[in-house]
């Protein structure tokens, strides 16, 4: 069976693409910072008939990483590896004049340095698969100016080149950088407490990660609206 490692994934976007994923023969290595939480979400994905390995712990720590890897192993070798986990630097978000450094070093340090330091743990596996493919969780705001989202889509943007660039030196991988587009999460909501807006479920942007697995196009960076409007 194909194995996947998830960061973030005890909810939202995370925990429906592990539940996909288990449906379709995937066995999982899941990661979230939350314990209870992840240990749920694990007996959830384990339901669809997979082999599931949860593994609570923080993505900017190298031993929990290593673990990470260490666990897909144990399982048969990595095939591919999602970093969703994701900080925001402040919630709710605030403006460049306010946004504490500290805020800003662990975005970066969650969304761009973590990210990294994951594939290069991975990377010797990753080679050997014949499907070697690693996702990263863009946004919009990495391409975009939004007010108060200076810190977050910064972090975005760096891991939006070093996606970019890794696809250059990996040729024989699938690296794709996807910006899910809007979701109903609790980042979200963490972020604009305010808005309460109707946004799409996370499950309902799977199909378009669904996709990129099915069909894998060349490496580059995908928009989920855009892929599912195109089905």
């Amino acid at each position: 069976m194909p194995v996947a490692i998830i960061t973030g994934a005890s909810k939202g976007l995370g925990r429906a693409l592990a539940e996909a994923l288990a449906g379709r023969g995937w066995d999982l290595v899941l990661d979230a910072r939350g314990g209870r939480v992840l240990a749920e979400a694990a007996r959830a994905v384990a339901g669809h008939g997979a082999r599931v390995e949860a593994l609570p712990g923080d993505v900017t720590d190298a031993g929990h990483r290593a673990a990470l890897v260490a666990a897909a192993r144990g399982f048969g070798g990595v095939d591919l590896v999602v970093h969703n986990a994701s900080a925001l630097g402040a919630e709710p978000l605030t403006r460049l004049a306010e946004l504490p450094l500290e805020g800003l070093r662990r975005a970066l340090e969650v969304n761009t340095v973590a990210a990294l330091g994951l594939v290069r743990e991975a990377l010797p596996w990753l080679r050997e698969s014949a499907t070697g493919t690693v996702i990263t969780l863009s946004s919009d705001a990495a391409a975009e100016a939004y007010e108060t989202w200076g810190g977050y889509g910064a972090s975005k943007a760096a891991l939006d080149q070093l996606a970019a660039v890794l696809a250059v030196e990996e040729p024989g991988l699938r690296v794709w950088a996807v910006d899910p587009g809007d979701m109903a999460t609790d980042l979200y909501a963490a972020a604009v407490p305010e808005d309460g807006s109707p946004r799409p479920a996370p499950a309902d942007v799977v199909p378009a990660f669904l996709r990129l697995l099915d069909e894998r196009p060349a490496s580059g960076r995908y928009s989920a609206p855009s892929l599912l409007e195109a089905r």
